[in-house]
């Protein structure tokens, strides 16, 4: 496996440059946490302390303390993103425990997508979606600044349709 330079300086011109994701999408993801952990605890707390009696609102607590943890993992499967553009292909690496390295040749590209939902679109983020004539390649790079997503787009379709055109 080739590894790069992460910063994207004195990187030997046969070895990748890895890029990372926005910090963005840490933000979107912690918010949406926060929101479902504030939800689940509203409910394990209220539901059983009417039902079951007060001490039972404690459960409450669960909810929270599963978000405390996890709150950390999101950092740590932020910080595993990362792609990088090579002269024939394009790599996506990801994973904490078990990492993911995707290999999406250039010339395999049939359809390169970006995508924004509203949620995205409010904290200045897109998506990149490849698509290749077998789906277990398909591959996503989220938490993209827009700019960046529609330039990555527009360089991987041009790419593939010359790979695709034998150029």
């Amino acid at each position: 496996m080739e590894t790069g330079s992460l910063d994207g300086t004195g990187a030997p011109a046969d070895q990748p440059v890895w890029r990372r994701l926005e910090p963005g999408l840490l933000r979107v993801r912690r918010l949406l946490l926060a929101v479902w952990a504030g939800v689940f605890a509203v409910a394990a707390g209220l539901l059983p302390g009417l039902f079951a009696g007060p001490a039972w609102a404690a459960c409450a607590l669960l909810p929270l303390v599963c978000a405390a943890t996890c709150w950390r993992l999101l950092e740590r499967n932020w910080r595993s993103w990362r792609y990088a553009e090579r002269a024939d292909d394009l790599l996506i690496s990801r994973g904490v425990l078990w990492r993911e390295e995707t290999v999406v040749p250039y010339g395999r590209m049939q359809l390169v997508e970006v995508t924004s939902g509203p949620l995205e679109r409010r904290f200045g983020l897109a998506t990149v979606q490849l698509h290749t004539a077998a789906a277990a390649t398909d591959a996503t790079i989220p938490g993209l600044d827009p700019a960046e997503a529609e330039r990555l787009r527009d360089r991987l379709t041009e790419l593939g349709e010359a790979r695709s055109a034998g150029l």
